[in-house]
């Protein structure tokens, strides 16, 4: 502690529009619609519901394409001779090509769209079909004579590849493979040429192929098999053959069941998730497509592709060209025109006709206050007037919904009604259609931001400044709300403690809760109401300011004289005056002091400066009164605001204590 002078040299220093807003429901993004693709030829299509792709292979050109769902072509591997058969692994991670020209099965990444292995089928195999079951990947080989099945089993270090996994069958041609949805385990198998008509299938389960069921001899040849595809359970199996109709059998037994009417020629067949079934063929002057919903065997759409070549009939759809939209309603087909251009076409709505709700509602409106909800319904099959619609309310109060009962749709297709939302936020009105035999339900909804009543909430206490250690009451005080009558006051001390809740509590009768708190630093406490349906949220604020504490005291002196009114604390020359000084702790704090001498009838500043506390708030400073006799003077410590360290008290000042020094 180093010893400050007290001789009579000390120097002396005297002291912060409206406009409509339109929904649509998730209708048909535009009419049907086509894309060309730089393909010559079409091997088979696959899409793919988790990358959002469809892949098509091209044997004549040996590459497979892939593109959006509007056709747009994302990626292409070439280097894949004769490629026709495709397939994706049950996680849709990985594509299969069957490559003739290469005696291989190549798997892409269906992510990347990038070659990723290469399985030797067997020189001369010419593998063209495949599907994945049973853990393994299953290709249909073969000539136009003959046709059998292997597989390739890639679960240990290297792949191992198994023939003739079926030989009684006798195949007509590489047969054509596909995977039951309903079971992991199981795939059937077609023959893809006119000779013979084969069509079986197998459990994979135990890593080969046991036949299962078969179609029976007495079925005869039925010309060229281009498709097959299994319901969704299962059940039963789809076939693409020559003829006027897509036939049905059953997989457990092979009974042909009633058939699809379709045209003559089949080419492919695709049944959606919830067994809608697409019969397509390749008829160049009649329907292509021919689309049945669950359970109807008359055809509710039709789809016949115009020419777009240099022939008069239309084009012609590909060989196990049709493929749904996984989760979705449209159907995809590619078809191939005289000159060897091939489309993608997008078939939006091939089930129903699906009406467009269009919903209209103000941008912001007070709650409480009416609003007029008006739209129009669209549809390629016009509603009649009288058609009703349901509304539904959706806000605060009902985020599941308040049914607000129907309105009649009407003429040409228009609705208009007031409507009065009770709670404030953003508020959805939907507007929806039920559907029915020829129409699919739709709905539109549009939000409004209903603004809420103002609230008042006030806190006391403002800008008070009291002592250390005061313990001060805060009130805030909460007007008129709709339901909720809870308040919070959180307390925010200057400095780097977190903010904290002080109290949550539902007001009284009079809309005041109180809450203390002992006051060790400039704070600022606030009152906050999150508000309710109607009542909006408010916040205030009180800062109140708490001066530091101080205390002041001398020691070692040797009595006590009173000089006048004043009472010294007398001092030897010969001994040093200890001050002790005391403010609450904080880190970095200091103490100033102020020593002031009795000259010629007044009070001069001595000296004066600043002593950093200790831990315990603590300083210690010594003057030294060696030369210093007959000096009179008097001394104070204080806390300044922004100059002791820091900035978390306000300015206070200790008394003075007099001393004096004698021989």
């Amino acid at each position: 502690m180093r010893k400050r002078a007290l001789s009579a040299a000390t120097s002396f220093a005297v002291l912060v529009g409206s406009a409509a807003l339109v929904a649509v429901t998730a209708g048909p993004a535009a009419a049907d619609s086509s894309r060309v693709l730089p393909m010559s030829s079409v091997g088979d299509m696959v899409v793919d519901g988790v990358h959002r792709k469809i892949f098509i292979s091209d044997p004549y050109l040996g590459k497979v394409v892939a593109t959006d769902y509007a056709g747009t072509v994302l990626s292409t591997v070439t280097g894949l001779p004769g490629v026709t058969g495709l397939a994706l692994s049950p996680d849709s991670g990985s594509l299969y090509a069957a490559v003739p020209g290469a005696d291989a099965v190549v798997v892409l990444d269906a992510g990347t769209v990038t070659e990723q292995a290469r399985y030797a089928t067997g020189e001369g195999t010419d593998p063209q079909y495949v599907a994945h079951a049973g853990g393994r990947i299953w290709f249909g080989y073969g000539d136009g004579h003959h046709g059998d099945i292997g597989s390739v089993d890639t679960s240990g270090a290297e792949p191992v590849v198994t023939l003739a996994q079926d030989a009684e069958a006798n195949y007509s041609g590489a047969p054509r493979l596909v995977a039951s949805p309903a079971d992991p385990n199981v795939f059937a198998a077609m023959s893809s040429y006119y000779h013979r008509f084969e069509l079986g299938t197998y459990d994979a389960s135990t890593g080969t192929a046991t036949r299962t069921a078969r179609v029976p001899a007495s079925v005869g040849s039925v010309g060229m098999a281009n498709d097959l595809a299994f319901t969704p359970d299962g059940d039963k199996i789809i076939t693409a053959t020559a003829g006027n109709r897509h036939r049905v059998w059953r997989a457990s037994d092979m009974a042909e069941l009633p058939s699809y009417a379709s045209d003559y020629h089949g080419a492919a067949v695709a049944v959606a998730a919830d067994g809608t079934v697409a019969a397509g063929s390749d008829a160049a002057y009649a329907p292509d497509v021919f689309v049945y919903r669950p359970g109807e065997t008359k055809a509710v759409r039709q789809y016949d592709f115009p020419s777009t070549g240099n022939s008069s009939g239309g084009d012609g759809l590909g060989h196990s060209a049709l493929g749904w939209e996984p989760g979705g309603k449209r159907l995809f087909a590619v078809t191939t025109a005289s000159g060897g251009n091939a489309r993608l076409q997008v078939l939006d709505t091939p089930t129903l006709s699906a009406p467009v709700v269009t919903v209209k509602v103000p941008a912001t409106v007070a709650v409480l206050k009416p609003i007029t909800v008006s739209g129009t319904v669209a549809s390629t099959l016009p509603l009649p007037a009288g058609t009703p619609l349901t509304v539904t309310r959706y806000d605060a109060e009902y985020p599941k919904g308040t049914v607000l009962g129907t309105r009649a749709l009407g003429a040409n297709g228009t609705f208009s009604f007031t409507e009065t939302p009770y709670a404030a936020g953003n508020v959805t009105y939907k507007v929806a259609y039920a559907g029915d035999a020829t129409h699919s339900g739709a709905s539109g909804s549009a939000v409004v931001n209903v603004t809420p009543f103002k609230s008042t909430l006030l806190l006391d206490q403002h800008n008070r400044t009291v002592n250390h250690n005061t313990t001060v009451t805060y009130t805030a005080y909460l007007g008129w709300t709709h339901r909720n009558r809870v308040v919070e006051i959180w307390a925010d001390p200057y400095g780097p403690d977190p903010k904290r809740l002080l109290k949550r509590g539902t007001v009284n009768s009079a809309g005041k809760l109180s809450v203390t708190l002992n006051m060790t630093r400039d704070t600022r406490v606030t009152a906050s109401f999150a508000g309710d349906t109607r009542s909006g949220s408010a916040h205030t604020r009180s800062t109140v300011y708490t001066r530091a504490g101080v205390s002041t005291t001398l020691s070692r002196h040797y009595k006590w004289t009173k000089i006048g009114s004043t009472s010294y604390q007398t001092y030897h020359q010969s001994a040093d005056v200890l001050v002790s000084a005391w403010h609450n702790s904080f880190p970095g704090r200091q103490t100033k002091y102020e020593l002031q001498v009795w000259y010629a009838g007044a009070w001069y500043a001595g000296s004066e400066g600043y002593v950093r506390l200790n831990s315990n708030g603590m300083a210690y400073i010594l003057f030294d009164g060696a030369g210093a006799e007959g000096v009179r003077a008097r001394v104070r410590t204080a806390y300044v605001d922004g100059l002791s360290g820091d900035n978390v008290n306000t300015t206070v000042y200790g008394g003075w204590k007099y001393f004096n020094i004698t021989r």
